[in-house]
């Protein structure tokens, strides 16, 4: 790749981008802090143009998370997204932000692991998807869906579970830190040059983030 790409990801809490030149060089900036992405995301965006020393005009594309996460995360992402893009006149490659993460972890346990990624998406639903590690990445053991929480605990029974919907199932569950909700925003670009060259799109007017689900807005009672 000659030119870098730059990431962005806000589909949870983590509010992070990347310049990615290659796995030797690349600029990342993560803030983790709720309700920041419209805040601190363009803060970010400019203080790594700034440390790598280039124009937006200078990048091969931008790779966004598009979800499923949350509503307004999603929505703040990928409007940066396409507003740096157009400016810039490059593309744009929606990346899936569970696979993201399926990509992230696959790089650090061990092949033949299967495990689940598991996000909240209200008190009584999870985002659920199941992965197995094969030789330096993964692949699907069941496709992203929206499971009911009373379903989730039979569909996790003997795997590793990565997610923030842990403590729905029980609430005394320690998370481990170490392990992301959500990807880090080096893996959306790798993920990116990797899978994505494909999704590459010029067409911002057509490009929306994965809700997965309908986002309902409920009347307020006066």
């Amino acid at each position: 790749m000659n030119k870098p790409i730059l990431a962005i990801e806000t589909s949870e809490t983590q509010c992070g981008a990347s310049i990615y030149f290659s796995d030797e060089k690349y600029f990342s900036s993560t803030i983790n802090l709720k309700h920041s992405h419209s805040e601190k995301l363009f803060e970010s965006v400019e203080y790594l143009f700034n440390t790598a020393r280039i124009e937006a005009t200078e990048l091969d594309s931008i790779a966004v998370s598009e979800g499923p996460g949350s509503f307004t995360g999603l929505r703040i992402g990928m409007s940066a997204a396409k507003g740096i893009a157009y400016g810039a006149s490059i593309p744009i490659i929606p990346v899936p932000t569970f696979e993201a993460l399926a990509y992230q972890l696959s790089q650090i346990l061990p092949i033949g692991t299967h495990f689940a990624i598991v996000n909240k998406v209200n008190k009584n639903e999870v985002y659920f998807a199941k992965f197995a590690i094969t030789s330096n990445s993964y692949i699907f053991i069941n496709k992203l869906n929206i499971l009911k929480l009373k379903d989730l605990k039979k569909s996790i029974s003997g795997i590793k579970v990565f997610g923030n919907a842990l403590k729905m199932v029980n609430p005394e569950t320690e998370t481990d830190n170490h392990f992301p909700f959500s990807p880090d925003p080096l893996y959306v670009a790798k993920w990116a040059e990797r899978f994505g060259q494909e999704r590459k799109s010029n067409d911002y007017d057509y490009l929306e983030p994965n809700y997965l689900k309908n986002f309902i807005f409920k009347e307020r009672k006066a």
